[in-house]
C-alpha cells in the first residue's frame, strides 16, 4: 500500500510554552466500530486475593463477558467481540509490562482476550502480545496461562535499536535541545497488525499523573519517548496525546480492556514498595481511551486522598524539592494529568465527565 506522506503539526490549542510537533505518516484514518464516551466498569470482590495476589480466572472471564456485552448491547459476548474482530485479522495485544513482574497486565486477563479472539477464528499465529522491551516481557511466564502458543515480542532488545521501528512514520519534536528529536512508530503496528487490543493497568505515573489507555498506546508504540521529561519538567501533557493521534495508531487501537485487578497509587510505573499497591478489583471496557483515563484519574485520586497524600494534580513546585525515596508527598516531576484533557482536545475521546456514559456492573 503506497500513500503520499503527509506532514502536519498537532492541531490542539497550544500554549506558548508547548513544544511544536511535526507528524510524518503515510497513513490515513480508517473506519472502526466506535462508541465515544461510553465506558463499562465491572467490579468483583473475589477476582484477586490481596495477600497472595492469586487471580480467579473464572471470575475474570465473567467480568469480561459482562463488560463486553454491556458495552456493545449484545447478549452473547461472542457477538460483542465480533463487532471488533474477525478471523482474517492479525491482532496485536499491547500489554503493559513496564513494572513487571510486580505490576503488569495480568496474564489471566490477557489469556481471556486471546481466548475470545480464537473463539472468533483468529489463528494463534495471527495473535501477538508485545511490549517495547524484551527484558520486561520475559519476567512473566505467559505460556503458562495461554490457551495456545502466542508470540511474545519485545520490540527493542537494546535501547536505541531501530530495526523494529518504521522509518517513515514518526513524530519530530525538540523538548530540551536533545540531539535525537524523532520518535518512530513500532513497525508491527504499521506493517503487520490489522487491529490492536490495549490492556493497560491502573497506575499512577511520576511524569504523566496516571498510566492508562493513552500512555500505554502512545509510549508503547514509539521509541525515544522518555526524553519528554527531564529534571522536574515534563512535556507528557502534549506528547502522549500527540503520539496517540498518529495514524495508524489511532485507527488500529480498536478496543481498550483496562486491568484494574491490582493498581499502583504512587511510584508508578513501578511498584517501588509493597505499600503502594492497592486492589481496585475492577476492569473497564471501551473504545474511548480519553473517557476511560478520565475515570482512572478518579480511581487514583480517590486512593491518594484516602492515604492522605498530595493530589497528582498538585502544581506546587515544592513537591519536586528535597525528594525522598518512598515519600508520596514528593515527586521528581510536576505531574501532567492534563494529558487526558489535551488528548480530548485532539478528538481522541470525551473528557467531560458529564458527557461520559459510565455503566457500573457488580458481580
Amino acid at each position: 500500500m503506497i500513500r503520499r506522506d503527509f506532514l502536519m503539526a498537532a492541531m490542539a490549542p497550544r500554549a506558548d510554552s508547548d513544544p511544536v510537533y511535526r507528524i510524518v505518516s503515510p497513513y490515513k484514518p480508517a473506519p472502526r466500530y466506535n462508541l465515544p464516551g461510553k465506558v463499562v466498569r465491572t467490579h468483583a470482590a473475589n477476582c484477586i486475593h490481596e495477600t497472595t495476589e492469586e487471580v480467579n480466572a473464572e471470575v475474570v472471564g465473567e467480568m469480561m463477558a459482562r463488560g463486553m456485552t454491556a458495552l456493545t448491547g449484545d447478549k452473547d459476548p461472542r457477538d460483542s467481540w465480533r463487532r471488533f474482530f474477525d478471523s482474517s485479522d492479525v491482532v496485536g495485544i499491547k500489554i503493559n509490562a513496564s513494572g513487571a513482574p510486580q505490576i503488569k497486565s495480568h496474564p489471566v486477563v490477557v489469556a481471556e482476550v486471546v481466548r475470545r479472539l480464537m473463539e472468533l477464528g483468529v489463528k494463534p499465529s495471527n495473535i501477538a502480545l508485545y511490549e517495547r522491551f524484551p527484558s520486561q516481557v520475559v519476567t512473566v511466564d505467559w505460556d503458562k496461562y495461554m490457551p495456545a502458543r502466542i508470540e511474545q515480542i519485545g520490540v527493542e532488545p537494546m535501547r536505541g535499536a531501530l530495526s523494529q521501528y518504521d522509518p517513515h512514520t514518526y513524530v519530530d519534536v525538540n523538548f530540551f535541545g536533545e540531539e535525537d528529536t524523532r520518535s518512530f512508530l513500532v513497525r508491527m503496528i504499521s506493517q503487520r497488525f490489522t487491529k490492536i487490543v490495549n490492556v493497560p493497568n491502573m497506575k499512577d505515573h511520576g511524569a504523566s499523573g496516571v498510566t492508562g489507555c493513552l500512555k500505554n498506546m502512545a509510549y508503547g508504540s514509539f521509541n525515544n519517548v522518555a526524553r519528554s521529561h527531564a529534571f522536574s519538567k515534563t512535556h507528557t501533557k502534549t506528547f502522549i496525546g500527540t503520539l496517540a493521534s498518529v495514524e495508524p495508531v489511532r485507527s488500529r487501537f480498536v478496543l481498550h480492556v483496562m486491568d484494574g485487578l491490582k493498581g499502583i497509587w504512587h511510584g508508578g510505573p513501578f511498584q517501588r514498595d509493597r505499600k503502594f499497591a492497592f486492589y481496585p478489583k475492577q476492569m473497564m471496557f471501551g473504545t474511548d481511551p480519553v473517557a476511560m483515563d478520565r475515570i482512572l484519574l478518579d480511581v487514583i485520586e480517590d486512593k491518594r486522598k484516602a492515604e492522605g497524600v498530595v493530589s497528582v494534580q498538585d502544581r506546587n513546585p515544592e513537591i519536586t524539592k528535597d525528594v525522598k525515596p518512598l515519600d508520596p508527598n514528593k515527586n521528581v516531576y510536576v505531574r501532567e494529568p492534563g494529558h487526558i484533557q489535551y488528548a480530548g482536545s485532539l478528538g481522541l475521546g470525551v473528557v467531560d465527565k458529564a458527557r461520559i456514559d459510565l455503566q457500573e456492573i457488580r458481580l
